[in-house]
């Protein structure tokens, strides 16, 4: 059998090492037994290894055209200088010429620190802790970065940062959203990290996240309609979420020069104390409702009315404010396999014997709890099948003159104030948080705000230019759109250029080119 036809006969193998790496291979088949031709590497990092990949269907076309009995002069020119490269000619691009040209459009240009933008790149690319953060941006961009000196950074980024950063979203939302800004949307979570010990900004308090043995954080976020960002705050962990509304609001509206938005909160933010003081300063707001919480007379008037599908209430409250209630099929199935699921739950705990005198109160699914006599805790059937009454009503408290239809609209536009926290947590890995010092916890929060940005301005653009590619798969696309650098032999002018894209990177990579 002739050189060139075992050539022919070469493919690549991934192998899985006893180390958990994978080893990249060149094999060859001749006569029904294998042969390792050449070695590329091997790594236990996808995406290096996508290049070892790469590379060995490089050097598997060099050798077949080794194996060639004509050679041409072109083809020759072209084997010496693919010799000539290495795995530092070749490195991954798709972050910088995606998210980084959003991130120059949004205007982010102007913070001129280099590190800041490799550090919120690597947060939208590969959310990885920082000292990942610096061994991605090594060996995949060729930026060298100094563990020490990315902390000195954040030491003091907050402080000279937060304030520009601010500014620059939210002149991209105002233009985005046609240059005003009549509604606002607030909304916290908390954000809880990995070290045990508490200070002066995290401490143990309710986490909706149900980490209640780990410090944590608030996150308040103010977003306009459509949830693009306007601004942000920390709060320590253990208070009262319902005290960060008006200081929030007031700080934002007095930096931005807002002329008094219409505030929509959901019913944490709900108390006699926040109405009064919005009320006072001269806010107009829509504020999710506790029904449950309304006076006696008020929730006799709801239940009397025996709703259906899509029908709403309205019932006056004071001067200005009025109380609407909706009632909805889809809801009323939600809340009632919600209620059986905690009620499931609160059987299981009490076969278990586990719960005590203090268990019964007023958190989530406990209020079902009752004693019987001095030591039993039983489940009262009656109070759980009572609140079945309620399934599928939502209740809306509102002081503006908008119709109860909008009212209700723009209330259910807080789902994205939702969504940005979800994305926040899960697509760019905001928590769980693993720096202690206050300042490094701004820094990062600074840094994830600020990629939050971006990747809504590519949500944006990609239902702008109605691609079905989702949000997630093109972060993901970034991955692997690599950038080669060359010398030409000659003239030794160093050149780049793109490698040639697959049809979902190409039009991700033309509808960036197309809006910046």
């Amino acid at each position: 059998m002739g050189v060139a036809s075992l050539f022919l006969r070469m493919f690549l193998r991934k192998l899985k090492n006893r180390s958990g790496s994978i080893s990249v291979q060149i094999i060859s088949k001749e006569r029904g037994k294998y042969k390792v031709v050449k070695s590329i590497g091997s790594s236990s990092n996808e995406q290096e290894i996508q290049k070892l990949v790469f590379l060995g269907k490089q050097e598997i076309e060099r050798l077949e055209a080794q194996g060639k009995l004509f050679v041409s002069e072109n083809d020759i020119v072209v084997e010496q200088l693919f010799e000539a490269l290495g795995n530092a000619s070749i490195k991954t691009a798709g972050p910088e010429i995606i998210f980084g040209k959003i991130y120059d459009g949004i205007g982010f240009n102007e913070i001129n620190e280099d590190l800041f933008r490799h550090l919120v790149i690597a947060r939208l690319a590969f959310p990885l802790s920082k000292l990942k953060t610096i061994e991605y941006l090594y060996r995949f961009q060729g930026v060298r970065l100094d563990i020490d000196a990315v902390y000195r950074f954040l030491d003091k980024l907050n402080d000279r940062l937060k304030t520009q950063v601010e500014q620059i979203s939210f002149a991209h939302t105002l233009k985005v959203l046609g240059g005003k800004i009549s509604i606002v949307f607030y909304d916290m979570t908390t954000l809880y990290f990995e070290a045990s010990d508490e200070d002066d900004l995290r401490k143990a308090g309710f986490s909706k996240d149900g980490k209640h043995q780990n410090p944590q954080i608030f996150l308040g976020l103010l977003v306009g309609l459509g949830g693009y960002a306007i601004s942000y705050d920390i709060f320590e962990g253990n208070i009262y979420e319902g005290h960060t509304l008006i200081p929030f609001i007031e700080k934002t509206t007095a930096k931005f020069n807002l002329e008094k938005p219409v505030i929509v909160a959901d019913a944490g933010l709900l108390s006699n104390s926040n109405i009064l003081a919005l009320e006072e300063k001269g806010y107009q707001y829509i504020i999710g409702a506790r029904l449950k919480n309304e006076p006696e007379k008020i929730k006799k008037q709801i239940l009397a009315k025996k709703l259906i599908d899509g029908q709403m209430i309205k019932i006056p409250k004071a001067e200005k404010t009025r109380l609407i209630v909706t009632y909805a099929n889809n809801r009323a199935a939600k809340d009632e396999h919600n209620r059986k699921r905690g009620l499931q739950r609160l059987e299981k705990r009490i076969k278990s014997g586990k719960l005590t005198k203090s268990n019964i109160n007023n958190k989530g699914y406990n209020k079902y709890l009752k004693m019987q006599g001095d030591v039993t805790i039983e489940i009262d059937y009656e109070k759980f099948w009572k609140d079945n009454a309620w399934d599928g009503l939502k209740g809306y408290v509102t002081n503006t003159e908008l119709s109860d239809k909008l009212v209700v609209e723009n209330y259910k536009n807080l789902w994205h104030i939702e969504k940005a926290f979800r994305m926040s947590k899960t697509d760019l890995r905001i928590r769980p948080i693993y720096h202690r010092l206050r300042h490094r916890i701004e820094a990062h929060i600074c840094i994830s705000f600020t990629a939050y940005s971006i990747y809504k301005e590519l949500e944006r653009l990609l239902h702008t230019e109605n691609s079905t590619i989702s949000l997630r798969k093109a972060a993901e696309l970034t991955h692997n759109i690599y950038q080669i650098t060359y010398t030409l032999p000659d003239s030794k002018h160093t050149k780049s250029k793109l490698l040639k894209m697959d049809d979902q990177q190409a039009e991700l990579y033309q509808i960036i080119e197309k809006n910046f």
